[in-house]
């Protein structure tokens, strides 16, 4: 049992540590001293919350910097029901990039990054409403799952979970499932199997992290009574680092880059309080550890292990860290002899990474590509340097998966790189790289996860990972780094990106939604995309019944991995209204592929390579629409013009610094993307032109927009209050409050069937007040809340027309909803 123990933790921390190490990490001297520092302390805690970006960064910099604590943050979702700032992707794509902020900022903050399975549905208004979507028992099973690998000595909330409806439902119910799990990770009936692997663990006091925000203003908190409040000094200056607590605190969050949350760094005091809800509490004049041994004590024959280190801390060099190497490894070899799994991993890791740092080591895999496939060979240029003076040999080098190859020891000559090339074979048994959490069919509340030892992670190790053996002071150590694939950039120099493991041939379909109008056919275009070298076969359409291909199938050869190929096919559609899908496959050797390659790279996380169901919906439906010439705002992203093309529009993307008279006057409608008038600096001076545009007889449609930080106050050319109204259910009746309105009439008869079937939310963010030259036509609510009219206003200005809508078309197009596509292009078709 101990072994099996021993090997799972393992793999927890090595995917903490190792899954976004493709840059080679180099510490100074000041960063190893901070290491050694931190190997001396056995204290832990751990920060719960409901989506990236509820982290408190401050705290958790405190915990893992100042108190020198194992320090972890446990996001419920991934945060896949947000928006997007930064780009395109939403949901599970929005996913995966939130995931990776995450990681990068703890890569700052210090901390580490556990989920659960929950999905992020979306905007919820009480917890009851988000628990009947997310499986309770699953997520807490997560949950307490996640306590008994961390063994967090405090876990702390971000929300309160007195206050339901008060905030997003997500937020209390993260805070409800904690205190229950506080209790429950503790007890040997709950969860059972989890106890093959873990112990049941009690953390020793549970918090409330309060602020002004909990009180509805600074000032209000001030003049609280904050008695039974735990009030830590968090205002550090780090001398060695040169930051403040609060500039490191600000860099971490300035990784949440997808939600907009770039922030300044502060200095000076600053405070952070804590409201003791479990467990064992503390005064305000004792340790937050009071009670809880984080010496080496802790572990039994750990006090030897505590006394060299202190030794090492007194004698450590800042000039030449080199010299610490002979206690370092004398460390190294007594936690190889406690008991204890637990600590055993955790400071096996970290007393590595010490000796790597220490020694100068810089040990690496660079692969010839950057992808791969199952049943392929690779070659990897390794190499392995040794910047002490201390007698290194280089005793293996060994593959997972296994790669067989001969190797004679090396000794590691100082400052004389040691290099070689593998030749590698990849095991037909590989995985794709793939975010394991999408790997499965899902629910709108949960991902589906089959290996349990998975649960939890940020990520997945990549799949090619180099071991390097060792010897120094007569000590065997092996140290694990991930394969990857280098270049240089002609601007930016060095740069690193993942080994992938990829399909050996994909397939997408050009468009996610294909529209049809009528029965008259449309070309549809797919592409193949070659794994591997010489690939050959053809691709085909599987469609629904009714539905009319030609040709049947189409022939391919690439002969060059990473080729590309686009063949057509052209389309006959059902007489039937009706939302249904196609998937396109290529047959290759009598083996199916029908996956898409989508990669996800922007410059501030790694590349993502995610795998999708090579699909697209169709949606043939009663479409009428006016010839418009269209021109579209883009705002903080979203797929509104693809949707448009759909439509038969033409399209074209506008730069706002270019706005001016004549560059509008070719246009017969401008759409602002969501949230333009948030992101969208330019628009301060370029307001005046789109009235004006309005005015002089065209129209303007104003897509939602949030009330913090607009960019100008005008946005509309009559009085008009937004608010935070949301209507999130969607099964939630609209009702027509002006039928007879043009807007609803033409060119398509809009009823409140052409709300049946939207996805995630009606819409949010609609305006509470507005000038009587408005007339609402739409009213929704959710379930006991009280009807919400400004779901979509209209007003004449001059000879043209304005529209604000709250109405979530940026979801609804990407999705075929058939409704959003008739309303839209009755808001486009208006004179």
């Amino acid at each position: 049992m101990q072994k099996r123990i021993f090997f799972v933790s393992v793999l927890v921390l090595m995917n903490l540590g190792l899954s976004s190490a493709q840059t080679p990490n180099k510490p100074s001297s000041v960063q190893l001293y901070k290491q050694l520092k931190k190997l001396n302390f056995l204290g832990s805690v751990l920060y719960v919350a409901a989506h990236p970006d509820d982290e408190n960064t401050r705290l958790i910099s405190y915990m893992a910097n100042e108190q020198l604590a194992q320090t972890a943050y446990l996001s419920i979702t991934r945060g896949d029901g947000g928006q997007n700032l930064i780009g395109p992707e939403l949901r599970e794509l929005l996913g995966v990039i939130r995931t990776q902020e995450l990681i990068e900022a703890r890569k700052i903050d210090g901390g580490s990054q556990y989920f659960t399975r929950a999905n992020d549905f979306g905007y919820s208004k009480n917890p009851t409403e988000t628990l009947q979507i997310w499986n309770k028992d699953e997520v807490m099973h997560d949950l307490v799952l996640a306590i008994r690998k961390f063994q967090p000595d405090i876990i702390i909330n971000r929300f309160d979970a007195r206050t339901p409806g008060s905030t997003h439902g997500h937020h209390t119910a993260s805070a409800l499932l904690s205190e229950e799990a506080f209790e429950l990770s503790s007890q040997s009936t709950v969860y059972p199997n989890q106890l093959k692997t873990y112990k049941p663990w009690q953390a020793k006091r549970l918090y409330f992290n309060t602020s002004w925000w909990f009180y509805g203003s600074r000032e209000k908190f001030q003049k609280a009574d904050k008695s039974n409040l735990y009030r830590l000094q968090t205002g550090v200056y780090y001398a060695p680092e040169g930051k403040s607590n609060q500039e490191i605190a600000a860099l971490s969050r300035s990784k949440h880059q997808s939600q907009g949350f770039g922030t300044a760094g502060e200095r000076g005091e600053d405070s952070e309080y804590l409201e003791f809800l479990k467990g064992s509490p503390v005064s305000q004049n004792q340790p937050l550890f009071d009670g809880i041994d984080t010496s080496w004590n802790r572990v039994k024959d750990g006090k030897k292990i505590g006394d060299l280190i202190t030794e090492t801390l007194k004698q450590y060099d800042f000039t030449n860290p080199a010299k610490s190497l002979s206690n370092l490894v004398k460390i190294y070899q007594l936690i190889q002899q406690i008991e204890d799994v637990h600590w055993k991993t955790i400071k096996t890791n970290e007393i590595k990474s010490l000796i790597a740092g220490c020694a100068g080591l810089y040990l690496e895999g660079i692969a010839d590509v950057a992808e791969t496939t199952a049943n392929s060979r690779i070659k990897i240029q390794v190499e392995a340097t040794n910047r002490s003076e201390i007698p290194i040999v280089l005793t293996a080098i060994k593959m997972k998966p296994d790669s067989p190859f001969v190797f004679q020891p090396q000794a590691l000559v100082t400052n004389i790189p040691y290099k070689s090339t593998l030749n590698c074979s990849i095991p037909d048994s590989i995985g794709i790289t793939q975010p394991y959490w999408l790997e499965h069919t899902y629910t709108d509340g949960m991902y589906q996860v089959n290996d349990s030892k998975l649960i939890g992670l940020p990520e997945k190790l990549r799949s090619i990972l180099l071991t390097f053996e060792l010897t120094l002071f007569d000590t065997s150590i092996s140290f694990e780094r991930i394969v990857h694939y280098q270049y240089t950039d002609d601007v930016k120099g060095e740069m690193h990106v993942p080994l992938d493991i990829v399909p050996a041939v994909s397939v997408s379909v050009a468009d996610e939604v294909i529209l049809f109008s009528s029965t008259k056919p449309k070309k549809v275009h797919v592409k193949v995309r070659a794994g591997k070298n010489d690939v050959q076969g053809e691709v085909k359409l599987d469609l629904p019944t009714h539905w009319q291909c030609q040709p049947e199938s189409i022939p391919f050869q690439l002969q060059n991995k990473q080729e590309e190929l686009t063949v057509e096919f052209t389309i006959t559609p059902s007489e039937t209204i009706e939302k249904t899908s196609l998937t396109a496959f290529a047959l290759v050797d009598g083996v199916k592929y029908n996956q898409s390659q989508r990669i996800i790279q922007y410059p501030h996380i790694d590349k993502q390579l995610v795998l999708k169901p090579a699909s697209s919906t169709l949606v043939r439906l009663d479409l009428k629409s006016a010839s418009k010439k269209i021109g579209y705002l883009m705002g903080a992203g979203d797929e509104v013009p693809t949707g448009l093309q759909q439509m038969g529009y033409a399209v074209t993307l506008l730069h706002p610094h270019l706005i001016s008279a004549d560059y509008l006057k070719p246009f017969d409608v401008i759409i602002t993307g969501i949230r333009a008038y948030n992101t969208i600096q330019a628009l301060t001076s370029k307001q005046s032109y789109l009235l004006d545009f309005v005015k002089n007889g065209k129209t303007l449609i104003v897509q939602y927009n949030t009330l913090d930080e607009l960019t100008t106050p005008n946005f509309s050319p009559y009085p008009l209050k937004l608010s935070r109204d949301r209507v999130t259910e969607e099964k939630a009746e609209v009702r027509i409050l002006a039928p007879k309105h043009p807007l609803l009439n033409y060119p398509n008869k809009i009823s409140s069937s052409d709300f049946v079937n939207w996805k995630q939310e009606i819409g949010l963010y609609f305006p509470s007040e507005w000038d009587s030259a408005f007339t609402p036509l739409l009213s929704a609510n959710d379930t006991g809340e009280s009807p919400k009219n400004g779901l979509l206003l209209h007003a004449k200005y001059g000879s043209g027309n304005y529209i604000y809508t709250g109405l979530s078309f940026f979801r609804e197009l990407p999705e075929g909803v058939p409704g959003a596509y008739r309303l839209l292009a009755n808001l486009i078709s208006i004179d």
